[in-house]
């Protein structure tokens, strides 16, 4: 099988602004990453590019065997799913939870075609798998932070990725809501053929079955290998 994910020497300039200087990235078949560093250094940017939303302005892009400038990019981010505490502020609050797990489906807020009940049925079951089923008939208006953000994740497997990207799925959850939430990250990277690549400032949320990470400093890369590398050395100069 090859590479889910190969970078090679990938930058990203905009202007006189370098925002990834040539980073080189592999994750194999069944591996899941950690992306961690502070703010700027590039984890957004990174992500923009493995979903095919932004060019590299130099290296060699190849997600799931296809590579960027000889591939239908709009087909390659059908198989990627991306979690992002911004797409809360699109949840329609006028459509059911279901409506919106479908909705992921046709990669879109809204469902502009015919629900099946195999649709509907699926949508249901990966409620289920979450362990939030009982928000089925809730309000979105209603729901709680960490809620919605299952809700985010459920849409995104509703598509089968087979990349899911969790950027900061933590952020802004109770004690409570962030257990369950890495609960469910974890029944994920066990369960579905989905490599996650799972976005944090904080260390403590690498949930056992994410092993590798890659760390990023001012657009680089700054280190990256098996989690171990996360001591407080390399963690005291990373974030200074």
């Amino acid at each position: 099988m090859p590479p889910i994910l190969n970078l090679e020497s990938v930058s990203v300039n905009r202007g006189k602004t370098v925002m990834l200087k040539g980073v080189s990235w592999e994750i194999k078949e069944g591996e899941h990453w950690a992306l961690i560093g502070p703010n700027g250094s590039g984890k957004t940017t990174l992500l923009k590019i493995v979903s095919g939303y932004l060019w590299p302005s130099s290296g060699k892009v190849r997600v799931l065997g296809r590579e960027f400038g000889k591939t239908d990019i709009r087909e390659l981010r059908k198989k990627i799913g991306w979690v992002s505490s911004y797409l809360m502020e699109k949840l329609p609050e006028e459509d059911s939870p279901v409506d919106i797990v479908v909705s992921g489906k046709f990669a879109s807020f809204g469902v502009y075609e015919k629900i099946t009940n195999e649709d509907r049925k699926k949508a249901l079951s990966i409620l289920d798998f979450l362990g939030c089923g009982y928000i089925k008939d809730r309000s979105i208006t209603i729901l709680s932070q960490g809620e919605r953000q299952k809700l985010l994740i459920a849409r995104a497997l509703m598509a089968n990725p087979l990349i899911l990207l969790l950027d900061e799925p933590c952020t802004g959850l109770d004690m409570k809501a962030r257990e369950n939430m890495l609960n469910s990250v974890s029944k994920i990277c066990r369960e579905n053929k989905t490599t996650i690549i799972y976005v944090t400032h904080h260390i403590n949320e690498i949930v056992p079955e994410i092993r590798n990470v890659l760390l990023l400093k001012e657009g680089r890369e700054f280190m990256k290998g098996k989690k171990s590398i996360l001591n407080r050395k390399n963690l005291d100069k990373l974030f200074e």
